[in-house]
């Protein structure tokens, strides 16, 4: 019976094409005016990196918002509840919990001591070209990672929409894109991509504050009858754990593995943000308005998650067009027709071209900042030529990008971003804890922390089920998985902590304790913190 579901759904076509595409092309309009109108003053290196630090707390909250929702907080978390019940809403527990880290840790301590990137603060009292070159590469991984995910998940939304099945078509909106996000972040820069950022996330948590409400208002608004329904729909497993982690000993380990709550204050795209508000104050207002945008948000995906197994079935959402990704538009086309469906996916859209122009500043910013001006020139050059730099590594990036999107179709984009998450825990997190709350830590520490942390990361990434030996694999013809968790955390994060404490010991030059104490006075009341960061 579930054979007959599928390949009926293989043939189903949700919405009017003409409609969708009405409604991106209005998107695109509507944004790429408002990008123009934000590039006028983008005439600096701070105007293009950080947005002339020029917005208020509340405005650089919903950016925030705006960039951590991404298309895996929408379209890959509704589709993991929708299949996997309760292990699904782990992942919005966890990336939610992560920002109590971000916030408790890292924040306002960054702000203060940083200027645009994170190798900024990772250099500031040690050695500063091997330290930037470490830390831009671990930036570089992250967002390649991240940037993975969100490509894939525009292929499968855009697909579904446009009725697209073969593969060869998937890889052209892909590379659309990939095209579309390369002209924003080209013309508008940071200022432009925030102000998009702020419009997507208040579209979106708009969007789905609406899918929720309806789902709810078919349920009595009781959220026990919900559950009821989704329970009668797909079984009582639904509501309990164990569908995805539980059921072995490795699905255990890999639960445990998931580097969620660790990963989002080692996130350079989501660090990056801090440097666009004037004061460390607005800093801290920034994350309190994101935590409260993004913990609505994760409130509705549950609901969200468990009206699409209700209303939709699992079987259906698995068959589709971008397969677990397109729970949510087909809940949207069940609750409100074409119109709806529309509106919605015209949101994800606008989620991932959002996403990805943040991803791409932040590594066109790591690269042009830290390599070249930092590493290649000792900091010999100008900010003209510098901007210059970063807008060619953008267009590199973005075409890194569409290749690496095409080759991960299929993949579950929530699972895609919890690799970038383990990498950014692994390579990023030591190293900046120890940058910021202990003295004694030295630059082989962080050398060995960050490399050792990135390098056994991607390592265990490509020699896991993620790489080859299962159905879904990115190689599934072949098989040299001989690590068997899906996720590296468990075992990178605490070796990515143990090599930059082992480093730091056997230094046998410690650095200069003045510079640490600069440090320290900086990152603590941000005085002298608008001072370029050299030494």
């Amino acid at each position: 019976m579930n054979q007959l579901i599928i390949s009926a759904a293989e043939h189903e076509s949700i919405g009017e094409p003409l409609l969708n595409i009405g409604i991106f092309a209005a998107f695109v309009i509507i944004t790429l005016v408002v990008v123009l109108r934000a590039s006028r003053n983008n005439k600096t290196a701070a105007d293009y990196y950080a947005g002339g630090r020029s917005f208020s707390g509340g405005q650089n909250g919903t950016a925030i918002a705006g960039d951590y929702l991404s298309a895996a907080s929408f379209l890959g978390i509704c589709g993991a509840i929708a299949v996997n019940g309760y292990d699904g809403f782990l992942y919005s527990i966890g990336f939610l919990v992560a920002w109590l880290v971000a916030l408790l840790l890292v924040a306002e301590l960054l702000r203060n001591t940083g200027k645009f990137t994170m190798a900024d603060v990772l250099s500031f009292r040690l050695k500063q070209r091997p330290v930037r070159m470490a830390a831009a590469l671990s930036t570089l991984a992250v967002c390649l990672f991240y940037l993975l995910a969100q490509m894939a998940g525009a292929g499968g939304l855009v697909s579904l929409l446009l009725g697209i099945h073969e593969e060869i078509g998937q890889s052209i909106v892909i590379a659309v894109v990939g095209m579309l996000m390369i002209l924003y972040v080209l013309i508008g820069g940071m200022k432009g991509t925030t102000w998009v950022q702020i419009i997507k996330g208040a579209l979106l948590i708009a969007g789905a504050a609406v899918m929720t409400v309806w789902v709810l208002s078919l349920n009595g608004f009781n959220l026990s009858e919900l559950l009821g329904n989704a329970a009668a729909a797909a079984g009582p497993e639904i509501l309990e754990p164990g569908m995805k982690y539980g059921a072995t000993d490795a699905s255990k380990l890999d639960f445990i593995s998931l580097a969620l709550v660790l990963g989002t204050a080692g996130l350079p795209h989501v660090l990056m943000r801090f440097y666009t508000v004037p004061t460390a104050k607005e800093a801290r207002r920034s994350v309190v308005w994101a935590i409260w945008l993004i913990g609505l948000f994760y409130l509705f995906t549950l609901v969200l998650g468990y009206g699409a197994v209700t209303l939709v079935g699992a079987d259906r959402i698995l068959a589709a067009p971008g397969g677990v990704n397109s729970a949510a538009p087909m809940l949207a086309f069940e609750l409100g027709g074409a119109w709806l469906l529309g509106i919605i996916a015209a949101i994800a859209f606008a989620t991932i071209l959002a996403v990805v122009a943040g991803l791409t500043i932040t590594a066109a910013t790591s690269f042009a900042h830290d390599i070249y001006t930092n590493v290649i020139k000792r900091g010999q050059t100008s900010q003209g030529k510098e901007v210059k730099v970063a807008r060619i590594t953008v267009v590199v990036i973005g075409l890194l990008a569409i290749v690496g999107g095409i080759g991960v179709q299929g993949q579950n984009i929530a699972f895609l971003v919890a690799l970038a998450f383990a990498i950014a825990a692994s390579a990023n997190l030591p190293t900046i804890l120890y940058s910021l709350f202990w003295k004694r830590f030295t630059t082989r520490g962080a050398l060995w922390s960050m490399y050792g942390g990135l390098g056994s990361a991607l390592l265990l990434i490509v020699l896991s089920p993620v790489f080859s030996g299962t159905e879904t694999s990115v190689f599934a013809d072949a098989d040299f998985a001989i690590f068997p968790l899906q996720n590296p955390g468990i075992i990178s994060i605490p070796l990515g902590f143990a090599l930059g404490w082992l480093g730091t010991i056997t230094s046998k030059k410690p650095e200069d304790p003045r510079i640490a104490a600069e440090m320290e006075v900086r990152s603590l009341t941000g005085h002298g913190s608008e001072k370029a960061v050299e030494h």
